[in-house]
């Protein structure tokens, strides 16, 4: 019976990390390059980690950091890990080379040359996100995995959930891979490897972290991960966005990114 539970929930942990795929489908849909496209996906896209992260991941992190530090010091403990995330995945910005350029080039002209430089950038964002995406599905898929093994009702709800959340989050990774490397297959295996986080999460945490794996760690990863994921979305989903499209198709993008994020969490709430 054991084993038995261990499979389903494992099962249901596979399943929602690989719902990322069904989000890199969904950007790979368009076979030419489209400027409007790319700017409504990536807003969407940041509108989705913006809201995931501030709404969902940082409350959880905040009453698991409250559960043993208190309320007060444990708000505090969270707030200080969500600015590490932040200046943690500034810190790796600036070190790694930038491909940015002060001076763009228009809009036309970037769809036109297809110059090398967009096209690491837009690489480089995608592989950012790929990052961040992983490491938030780490713990999570430790948390479905859990829920599972403790409930099969209430693994399978929270494997829905979390499948709903990572559809967008797929597209996230893979439509700038894909702009950036003209690749389906390269878009879809670098979205495909961010979910996979999600069931190495669980293997890892059950055979490895059950002794370590507490309320404080799992409320630390958690805010530092919000915290990467709003740097992310603001200093590079949401200017590419705008760079490549319309100012208000960002925002619309942003927009009905929060507003799918926020239908999927009043759902299964």
């Amino acid at each position: 019976m054991i084993e038995n539970n261990i499979l389903l929930a494992f099962g249901l942990t596979l399943f929602a990390g690989l719902s990322t795929g069904i989000g890199s489908l969904i950007g790979l849909l368009s076979r030419k390059f489209n400027p409007k496209f790319l700017a409504v996906s990536l807003g969407f896209s940041a509108g989705v980690m913006i809201y995931v992260s501030l709404v969902e991941i940082f409350v959880k992190a905040r009453e698991s950091l409250s559960l043993t530090l208190g309320n007060k010091t444990g708000y505090i403990v969270t707030v200080i890990a969500f600015f590490a995330g932040v200046f943690l995945i500034a810190i790796i910005d600036k070190l790694i080379p930038s491909y940015e350029n002060p001076h763009e080039l228009n809009v036309a002209n970037k769809i036109k040359d297809s110059s090398e430089s967009e096209k690491m950038k837009l690489m480089r964002m995608g592989l950012f996100s790929a990052l961040a995406i992983a490491i938030h599905n780490f713990p999570e898929g430790l948390a479905t995995f859990m829920g599972g093994l403790a409930n099969p009702t209430l693994g399978l709800s929270i494997s829905v959930a979390i499948a709903i959340h990572n559809i967008p989050e797929g597209l996230a990774v893979s439509a700038p891979i894909f702009y950036a490397t003209q690749s389906r297959k390269k878009a879809f295996i670098w979205s495909f490897l961010s979910g996979l986080a999600e069931p190495v999460g669980a293997v890892i945490g059950y055979f490895i972290l059950r002794s370590v794996f507490n309320d404080r760690t799992f409320g630390l990863i958690f805010a530092a991960v919000a915290g990467i994921m709003v740097y992310i979305s603001l200093d590079e989903l949401l200017p590419t966005a705008e760079e490549y499209g319309e100012h208000h198709l960002a925002i619309y993008g942003l927009i009905g990114g929060m507003i799918v994020m926020a239908v999927s969490l009043l759902l299964f709430a």
